[in-house]
């Protein structure tokens, strides 16, 4: 069953920018080419400056499972503790239809 991951990333307005030049720079690429990633996608909140969510389309749990063991978790983990302030939470769901 697919899975939907959506990774919920406040930052302070002040470093949107550099928010969103990571996530395009560094992470989507690290995201994009993971076994069992669908899809990967950044959405900016159009009312809340400083808030995002990675979304990201998973084939299987054991998929998610290896990517949270990578080295490039490790890296876009590091990437996203860079900006001051930044508070992220992890949401999962599973695809109904």
């Amino acid at each position: 069953m697919a899975i939907v991951r959506m990774i919920v990333t406040t930052v302070p307005a002040e470093m949107a920018s550099q928010a969103e030049r990571n996530w395009k720079e560094k992470c989507a690429p690290l995201m994009k080419r993971q076994s069992g990633c669908k899809l990967e996608r950044l959405l900016r909140a159009k009312n809340t400056p400083g808030e995002y969510i990675s979304y990201a389309e998973w084939d299987d749990e054991e998929s998610i499972r290896a990517y949270l063991k990578s080295q490039d978790h490790q890296e876009i983990k590091r990437h996203n503790t860079n900006i001051a302030g930044a508070k992220v939470v992890v949401r999962e769901y599973e695809v109904v239809n």
